[in-house]
């Protein structure tokens, strides 16, 4: 998976692609990457749901 960095504004960003040409990448900034790691273990857990 492709992993860019940007800037929106003045804050950085994390762009995660599903591949190069992928027209919807999903982006975040600091605040919400801090949210992701602390709850890593829940999100595993959504994704490997059915």
């Amino acid at each position: 998976m492709p992993v860019e960095f940007s800037e929106y504004k003045g804050h950085k960003l994390i762009v995660l692609k599903g591949d190069n040409d992928s027209k919807y990448p999903f982006s975040f900034g600091k605040t919400k990457a801090k949210l992701i790691v602390e709850n890593i273990e829940a999100i595993k857990a959504f994704a490997e749901e059915e």
